[in-house]
């Protein structure tokens, strides 16, 4: 995702990771929320945080942890609003950028590893830093349902068309055989 495409960024640097491993929880303020409401096409987002616990991975940083939110959204089927609610777990494996050669052959071998469990390729510290934040916004992002519902809202089709009705496309029908 572009980084100036959304809002939230959290960077932590691989060096002020200690070897037991960093919990952070996020809380998200209202600028990032409603820049993420915008970017979800969402009326609005009043909560947004993230749990993550950032251990080292080999030469870079495994972040697992939750991000959740509630959400406004319009129902798609009575066009009235509702707040969801989204929650979605987070595994993400952070490697040295593509200049260290070496420390990007490990981390493949280590996703290779991975591959066999259905894993990502790794995200790319930048400068020695992940931006947790950008990707709890994207599995956040991603988690949003792209076609919310009311409780209890259902579809009902028009009614079928009565038999021996006229069909709108009678005329051109008509046209098309040479009949007037």
């Amino acid at each position: 995702m572009n980084q100036s495409a959304q809002p939230w960024h959290v960077l932590v640097r691989l060096e002020d990771v200690p070897e037991t491993g960093l919990h952070l929880d996020l809380t998200a303020d209202a600028q990032v929320r409603s820049g993420l409401a915008r970017l979800a096409g969402a009326m609005d987002m009043p909560r947004l945080e993230a749990a993550l616990d950032i251990v080292r991975h080999g030469n870079g940083l495994r972040a697992t942890g939750r991000v959740s939110a509630s959400v406004g959204q319009i129902c798609v089927i009575t066009l009235e609003p509702l707040q969801n609610e989204v929650d979605e777990a987070i595994d993400v494996i952070f490697a040295p950028a593509a200049s260290d050669s070496a420390a990007v052959e490990r981390a493949a071998e280590e996703v290779a590893d991975d591959a066999l469990d259905g894993a990502e390729p790794p995200e790319v510290l930048a400068d020695g830093a992940a931006d947790v934040g950008a990707v709890a916004a994207e599995f956040l992002l991603l988690g949003i349902d792209p076609y919310p519902r009311k409780p209890g809202a259902a579809f009902t089709p028009p009614e079928e068309q009565r038999v021996g009705a006229v069909s709108p496309f009678a005329a051109l029908e008509k046209l098309r055989n040479g009949k007037n």
